[in-house]
């Protein structure tokens, strides 16, 4: 019988280089560390909502004849991460369930991909984080054209996974505005930080709905995310958690000036 999990995450999946073996930023060392220090309790399989699966209707991938193939969903990298693999299996029982969950949840219309693989914002955080792939892993698509509180309540549709021994887990990036990144300065953009600075205080305080409102109440909002494609997945991982959770900030970093790679587990409190 697979063990209960408690706290859902979401990851700044930083770029695709990252899991390549000269990387040496702090992301990367937190990444490999996650089974030992942040969650060593084996998940029974992974439910990944990645900021690279945009679809009009929520879909799960649904692979059951071997290994998932790995997606090279970008451009101008070096060569040898076009030669990386992460072969874990397809976790289509975990497809069906998910599906199962959002239509009893009011979503109307799931869709299942037997043949889609892994995205980089799967595949890449994984490989660090569980390197021998060999958990079964479900992506679940976002809906670009839908707002932040219909990800939150898909999240919550997916709450009984945890007791599932599922780990559900949103990657994207906390800051994601790729036109304004500077490779020649350690120094944090202002808008950014602002940002950064507002989700972490909504985030630790508890206040999802500023959260889910974010386009309203954050400052910079826009220009953080001109798409929301890589924010969607905090909330579906936000509405996954426990009703009287709390984001708790456990890694902190930033790369490009403006790229935030903060990440939280979200959790209820001890006291």
């Amino acid at each position: 019988m697979s063990m209960k999990i408690q706290d859902t995450f979401y990851i700044s999946h930083g770029p695709p280089s990252l899991c390549l073996e000269e990387q040496c930023i702090p992301l990367v060392h937190f990444l490999q560390s996650f089974q030992q220090k942040v969650h060593p309790i084996r998940p029974s399989s992974i439910l990944l909502i990645s900021g690279h699966f945009e679809t009009s209707y929520p879909t799960v991938n649904a692979v059951s004849n071997g290994p998932s193939d790995t997606i090279y969903d970008f451009e101008g990298f070096p060569e040898c991460l076009y030669e990386l693999k992460y072969p874990a299996p397809g976790a289509p029982e975990l497809a069906k369930r998910v599906k199962e969950l959002l239509m009893a949840s009011g979503f109307e219309r799931v869709d299942e991909d037997e043949n889609r693989g892994l995205d980089h914002g799967a595949w890449s955080p994984l490989r660090l984080m569980y390197p021998e792939a060999d958990i079964p892993v479900c992506q679940l698509s976002i809906q670009t054209d839908k707002d932040a509180t219909y990800h939150y309540n898909m999240g919550k549709a997916l709450a009984p996974l945890k007791n599932e021994g599922v780990l559900i887990v949103g990657s994207g990036g906390t800051t994601h505005n790729l036109e304004k990144v500077q490779f020649d300065t350690a120094v944090v953009q202002p808008w950014a930080q602002e940002f950064d600075t507002w989700l972490k205080e909504a985030l630790v305080d508890g206040r999802y709905e500023d959260v889910n409102k974010y386009k309203e109440k954050a400052p910079h909002a826009t220009m953080v995310h001109p798409t929301p494609d890589h924010f969607y997945p905090l909330h579906v991982a936000m509405g996954a958690a426990d009703a009287n959770s709390k984001g708790q900030l456990i890694h902190h970093s930033w790369g490009w000036s403006s790229l935030s790679y903060a990440t939280y587990k979200f959790m209820v409190p001890l006291n």
